[in-house]
């Protein structure tokens, strides 16, 4: 588990795992959500992946693309 780094200040996001084919993301609620290829698609997924390293943008990526996309 990585923490994430919210350097935007204000992410509803707190913590993610990389998988090779999935991103599992923690939201400040304690609840985790898994974005797979096979529910989100490969291309969100990678941008999800890239996001979370970066520590800015992945909760508003979230919500604008693939907000109920998890498993």
């Amino acid at each position: 588990m990585s923490v994430y780094l919210n350097l935007g200040g204000n992410s509803s996001v707190v913590a993610y795992v990389i998988q090779p084919d999935a991103i599992d993301v923690q939201f400040r609620n304690g609840r985790w959500y898994r974005y797979s290829y096979r529910s989100a698609g490969a291309n969100n997924v990678e941008t999800m992946k890239s996001l979370a390293i970066q520590g800015k943008g992945l909760g508003s990526y979230i919500q604008r693309h693939v907000k109920y996309n998890y498993e």
